[in-house]
């Protein structure tokens, strides 16, 4: 069973990479376009899993359990990382798929990341992030436990918020009008796949299928968990420095299956194509890759750990956790995006300003010949 790891990592990566599904680009864009449509996708993907996983609970084919709830640990950790996936130029997920369709940068970024949450999990930082995670813990689990209500009842009032959301977006979407496309160039089933522009919703409730199928599938495989990133790149890490074979688990294959899916998906499409970036992109992927370790390790996920899986559950953690991503990524987006664009405006009114001031007007040329 643990080969349904590289199956499931490499349909996601496929998808992720044809369907240009970013979390980042879906977190930003609230921020610098205020832009929900990409959230909304998100969201519907987490909609698809909640279901998706209740009714696998409520078969007894799995039996997952929200984590205790580390106040400091998950709200510190998300910031983190939020910022993080901005420098990197993307999350998680975002930076594998990216990775796979030939952007260096994003080769940079992924091991940084690896690295630092090996070290941050197992490792030298290790004692750091226990010290993070033991200052404000909680019993809290799930939303629905807190307020003494069944989980289908919180995951029922989840699905119809979601409904309302993408019905709006649907309805502006219709109002934009169709989008111009250019000629197709290939016909029936490969051009579907790989040439036609697909729709951010449906990529999202496909994305959530994915979500859910790797429940049973993981747990089959005797990793009792849902999709992972942070945990198996650790591991993965730690199966080439050791070469402790006891780590190569499904969730290994999971992030070798992305990493392979997408450079499927990127070379069929003809979009697969070495690009180096300049040293301030490199330097900047570097950090951002461990702040995203770092940070992920400290909240218990990231934004596939913590943002889909444990949102789906409708825990306490995995909820705080993507309110402070988005926050960080709104920080982040701020400093590197919406202020440095501010300035340049603010510098071509001035400079117009002065422009205008220092041309002579009509009236004033005209004046001495009057006289």
């Amino acid at each position: 069973m643990i080969i349904t790891g590289l199956i499931t990592g490499a349909t996601l990566g496929f998808i992720l990479q044809r369907g240009r599904f970013c979390i980042t680009g879906a977190f930003r864009d609230l921020w610098v376009s205020r832009s929900s449509f990409w959230l909304t996708a998100f969201l519907i993907a987490i909609a698809v899993q909640a279901v998706g996983v209740l009714a696998l609970t409520l078969t007894g084919a799995i039996a997952p359990e929200a984590p205790q709830l580390s106040v400091v640990a998950t709200a510190v950790g998300s910031l983190l990382f939020g910022v993080g996936i901005v420098l990197a130029g993307g999350c998680a997920t975002g930076t594998y798929y990216r990775a796979g369709e030939g952007l260096v940068g994003s080769w940079f970024a992924l091991i940084a990341y690896a690295l630092s949450a090996a070290a941050a999990k197992t490792g030298i930082l290790a004692g750091p992030t226990r010290w993070v995670k033991g200052l404000w813990t909680t019993e809290l689990t799930t939303i629905p436990a807190a307020l003494h209500l069944p989980q289908w009842v919180g995951v029922a009032a989840f699905v119809v918020g979601v409904a309302l959301l993408a019905r709006r977006q649907l309805r502006l979407t219709a109002a934009r009008g169709p989008q111009p496309t250019l000629p197709a160039r290939r016909a029936g089933l490969a051009h579907l796949l790989l040439e036609k522009r697909w729709n951010p919703l449906a990529t999202g409730a496909i994305v959530g299928i994915v979500a859910t199928a790797a429940w049973p599938l993981s747990w089959a495989a005797g990793r009792e968990d849902g999709l992972g990133i942070t945990t198996p790149s650790a591991n993965l890490i730690g199966v080439i420095v050791t070469g402790d074979t006891g780590r190569f688990d499904w969730g290994v294959l999971l992030v070798l299956g992305i990493l392979l899916g997408s450079f499927i998906a990127a070379k069929a499409s003809g979009e697969f194509r070495v690009r180096v970036p300049d040293a301030t992109i490199i330097i900047r992927s570097i950090l951002g890759g461990v702040l995203m370790g770092v940070g992920a390790a400290w909240a218990g996920g990231c934004s596939i750990g913590n943002a889909l899986v444990q949102t789906s559950l409708l825990s306490w953690q995995g909820w705080i956790a993507l309110v402070f991503q988005v926050l960080g990524v709104g920080a982040a987006a701020w400093a590197l995006l919406i202020r440095p664009r501010q300035k340049r405006r603010a510098a071509r009114a001035a400079r117009a300003k002065t422009a205008g001031a220092a041309e002579p007007s009509p009236a004033r040329e005209a004046a001495p010949a009057r006289a």
